[in-house]
Formats: C-alpha cells, sequence, structure tokens
C-alpha cells in the first residue's frame, strides 16, 4: 500500500518592530485539494508534491497559509490555522498515516507567541495518532530555531542558499529524507546548537562569508559522516525579537555521538570566530551619489536593506528617492509601494500631469511622503509571472505575483513605479510587466538585503548597499531588544562563546 503523508504549510517571516500587525486576511490560504494544485508552481508545496508523486505517496492535504514578511501575526489567523487543519487531520490520523511533513518558516511570531513553529509542532504532537509519527519540516535559512522546533520534529531541513534559489529542491531533499525514514524505518532526531550572535540580513548572503564558510563546513560534515542525513546553517532573522533570535547550527542525524557532537560544536566556533564578518555598515545614498556622479552607464544599484521588503519593511521609504531628486540623477528608477497614490492616478489620463505626495507613509522612521508634479506614463493590474522559476521570490509564493493596481510616473529624470501591494525586487519580471525595461536605466533603488542579487547582479554595471531611515536598518541599536537571549554580539560588548551554554 502506498505511505499516507499529512501535508500543511503556515510560512510567515515576523518583524515584530513593526507596529502594524499581520491580519488572517493578508495570508494567502489554499484548503484540502487546492493545495495539490499548487505541484510545479516553483514552491517548497511543489517540491513535496514532485518526490510525492514518484515515491506514489497518498498525500492528505489540510492547510496552507503564506503571507509576504510583515509585523507579528494576529492571533486570530493563528486559530484559524490550527483548526483547519487539526479539524482536517483528525480523520485521517484516527484512520492511519505514515508520517507529517510541513513547510514552515522558522522565524513566525503572533500577538501570544513568541515561538508559532514550536507551539505548532508541540500541539501536533499532541493529536491523538501524531506523537509517535515521523514528522519532517522544512525551513527558511532565516529561521530563528527553537529547541522546542528541534524536539517536536523529526527533521528540520532549512534552504541552503541566500537568495533562496533552493527553497523548491529543499523541499524535495526533505521529501526524499523522509522516504529514507520511511524506508529503512530509522527515526533521525534534530539536534541544535544556538549561538549569541546576530547578523542583519545582508550580512548573511551565501556567496560570501560568514555564510560561505559555514555552508562548506556543513556539506564536508554530510558528506563524510554517514549518521548525518542534513546539516542546516541558520542565520536568523534579526528583526524578530525572540528568546530564540540568531545564528543557529542543527544535525539531524541518526546517532549523536561524541564525534557528532565535536563536528556540530566545531561549526559554532567557526560562527563565532567569523561574527564580524556578518556585520553590515553602509554609506548614505547621499554619499554614494556624490562619489560617482555623474553616471554615463549603469545600471548601478542602490540597495536600500532598511526598507527591504523581504524583511518586512513597508517598501515605501522615501530615502533614495530624495537622494536621487537631489542630483537630478538622469534616468533613474525607484519602486514604491503606495495605493493610495495609485488610487489618485485613476483620474488621470496617460500621458497627462498630476501632483502627487509619493511614499513615507508606512513606516514613522521615514521622513514622509515627497509631493512631486509627475507625468502618468501607464496603469495596470499590476499581475505578472515571475521569469526566473527559482527565484527567491518563488520560495514565498510561486510563479504568480499580484502587485495589484500600478501606475508608472515620471518625474524629470526619475521613474517611479508605483504598486498597491509590496512587492520584493526579487524578480525582474516585475518591471518587465509594466513596459519597463530595467537595462535602459543609469540607477535603480533596490528595496533589498541580498535576495535580489540573482535577478539585478546579472545586469547591473555596479552595486552600492546603502544606510538610510526605515524599519530594516542594519544598525541594531535603533532598535529596543526585550526577549533576545543576553548577551549576544553585537548588542553586547561582553557577549562570549560558551559551548557548554549552546545546548537546549
Amino acid at each position: 500500500m502506498p505511505k499516507r503523508v499529512l501535508l500543511a504549510g503556515l510560512f510567515h517571516e515576523s518583524h515584530t518592530f513593526l507596529t502594524a500587525k499581520t491580519p488572517r486576511a493578508d495570508f494567502s490560504t489554499a484548503l484540502g485539494r487546492d493545495i495539490l494544485a499548487m505541484e510545479g508552481n516553483g514552491s517548497p508545496i511543489a517540491g513535496f508534491l514532485s518526490v510525492a508523486r514518484a515515491m506514489d505517496w497518498e498525500v492528505l492535504p489540510t492547510v496552507d497559509m503564506r503571507a509576504m514578511p510583515s509585523g507579528l501575526v494576529e492571533e486570530s489567523a493563528i486559530d484559524y490555522f490550527w483548526s483547519e487543519f487539526s479539524t482536517r487531520a483528525r480523520p485521517w490520523l484516527e484512520e492511519g498515516i505514515d508520517a507529517i511533513f510541513l513547510v514552515l518558516h522558522g522565524a513566525m511570531v503572533s500577538e501570544k507567541n513568541l515561538d508559532v513553529e514550536g507551539e505548532l509542532l508541540a500541539r501536533i504532537r499532541q493529536l491523538p495518532g501524531a506523537a509517535t509519527l515521523p514528522v519532517f519540516a522544512v525551513l527558511d535559512l532565516h529561521a530563528n530555531v527553537s529547541p522546542r522546533m528541534a524536539e517536536h520534529a523529526d527533521a528540520l531541513v532549512a534552504y541552503r542558499e541566500n537568495p533562496h534559489t533552493d527553497a523548491y529542491d529543499t523541499a524535495g531533499r526533505a521529501a526524499n529524507l523522509l522516504a529514507r525514514c520511511l524506508t529503512t524505518g530509522i527515526r533521525p532526531k534534530t539536534i541544535l546548537r544556538r549561538l549569541p550572535v546576530i547578523w542583519a540580513p545582508p550580512g548573511t548572503g551565501t556567496a560570501t562569508d560568514p555564510m560561505l564558510a559555514l555552508m562548506l563546513m556543513a556539506s564536508k560534515m554530510e558528506s563524510t559522516d554517514p549518521t548525518v542525513w542534513a546539516v542546516n546553517i541558520a542565520a536568523g532573522f534579526s528583526f524578530a525579537d525572540t528568546p530564540d533570535t540568531g545564528v543557529s547550527v542543527s544535525v539531524v542525524a541518526d546517532g549523536p555521538g561524541k564525534r557528532l557532537t565535536a563536528q556540530l560544536e566545531a561549526i559554532a566556533r567557526k560562527a563565532w570566530d567569523l561574527r564580524s564578518t556578518g556585520e553590515a555598515r553602509y554609506p548614505t545614498a547621499d554619499d554614494v551619489l556624490q562619489r560617482i556622479m555623474p553616471i554615463s552607464n549603469g545600471p548601478v544599484l542602490l540597495v536600500d536593506p532598511a526598507d527591504n521588503i523581504g524583511g518586512g519593511a513597508p517598501g515605501d521609504c522615501t530615502g533614495v528617492l530624495r537622494a536621487l531628486l537631489k542630483h537630478d540623477v538622469p534616468d533613474s528608477l525607484v519602486v514604491i509601494n503606495d495605493p493610495a497614490a495609485v488610487h489618485l492616478t485613476q483620474a488621470s489620463r496617460v500621458g497627462g500631469t498630476l501632483t502627487l505626495a509619493i511614499g513615507g507613509k508606512g513606516s514613522p522612521l521615514d521622513a514622509g511622503p515627497i509631493t512631486l508634479a509627475v507625468t502618468l506614463i501607464s496603469r495596470s493590474n499590476g499581475q505578472f509571472d515571475l521569469e526566473d522559476a527559482h527565484s527567491h521570490l518563488a520560495s514565498m509564493v510561486g510563479r504568480h505575483f499580484d502587485m495589484g493596481d500600478c501606475a508608472v510616473v515620471r518625474h524629470r529624470g526619475v521613474t517611479v513605479l508605483l504598486t498597491s501591494k509590496k512587492t520584493p525586487p526579487f524578480d525582474l519580471g516585475q518591471l518587465r510587466s509594466q513596459s519597463i525595461e530595467p537595462k535602459d536605466f543609469k540607477v535603480i533603488s533596490v528595496k533589498a538585503a541580498v535576495a535580489h542579487k540573482r535577478a539585478y547582479d546579472p545586469i547591473a554595471r555596479a552595486s552600492h548597499l546603502i544606510e538610510a531611515p526605515g524599519p530594516c536598518s542594519s544598525d541594531f541599536g535603533r532598535f529596543v531588544y526585550r526577549h533576545v537571549r543576553r548577551p549576544v554580539f553585537p548588542l553586547d560588548a561582553g557577549a562570549g562563546l560558551d559551548l557548554s551554554s549552546l545546548r537546549p
């Protein structure tokens, strides 16, 4: 008989320093058999479904909920997920199933719970018939992995790439490990070590240290120890203020042993030794433009991690736009999430002029809206298909995205794409769907940290990370951490590495 595997997904990266919360309405939800229709869309769910089909498993789909990174999640969304999941799961658990597979993020925080994934896994274990089942879960590379998550999951398997081009493949890898478990009857366990280190998102790209060196050590450990199923380097999500926030190393293995512990702690020591390479300090956009102007050809990227949409920022901060206007930069491009401004364009004809207050509405850290006289270039419904099925954006939503109603406006040399739904700049299809060819611009403002690189670096002549006002600033001194374990680098000068204290 085919193996019966219960499937669910709950995906959100929660920025707890934002004032606005994330309601249930912000989640895209698929129930029951609608989840099976996600096969082939490039998402982690699709990666699992591909392996499940090859294994001839009977997939029992419950609920999948996912939302763009944003503020902490309203409890009603968690209650809805659990109601749908438990209601659908109980009858199958009573009949008998073979395993549970979950697609999670790992840095989800709700109004009442600082460790949503740990709570979810603990609740699942309490359901009748689930206590002894294999439970395998996929995590984002930026998960804040908790002891409860490691305790209640047989295997946690995290992405290895940032940008997250391997989300689909990681889900497939985790599904193949589940197949190994079901075939051999061997149940692995997840062993976790958490470090007193917090890195901002720009310091967590896997093409450079510290993450590159740590990933190489993880790969070597996987290839040389037959008891090791997977090694995870989770960079953590620095804007979720929780006791589990920070870098962690974990291993999925079927025999802990002294050698395994020694290898795991060697990676932890390496991460500590490289802690300073993950720090981020950047010049302002004004400083960069003063240095590189005039610009003869491009595109030159001004990367603004403080307004990183992929980290939960509103995508409407105006720091870079102000600098482009100040220096009168020709052939420059900015994307601003501003549904109010888009709405105001509806009464104007294409080619006409109007005055708009653009951006500056989503974060109190920003200087506020900029009022400009603009020419309306175009309008659209904002829907587009991703050009890159393996882009970071596909890991979050699949191959199709809806920016909401959009308008393209221009003020002197600055072109502004206005969206109604914040859209991470992880795929060039976003621009080309609006008849904007990015290669035609000398300067492009990119509201991201690392995940834009796969799309934008191949077309860029140069790229500059800049510091600007915004809720995803790499300067942790701008935030008041109340729950993070202390001392921790770089918040505390006295932070140190005590390997015995890393153990949950």
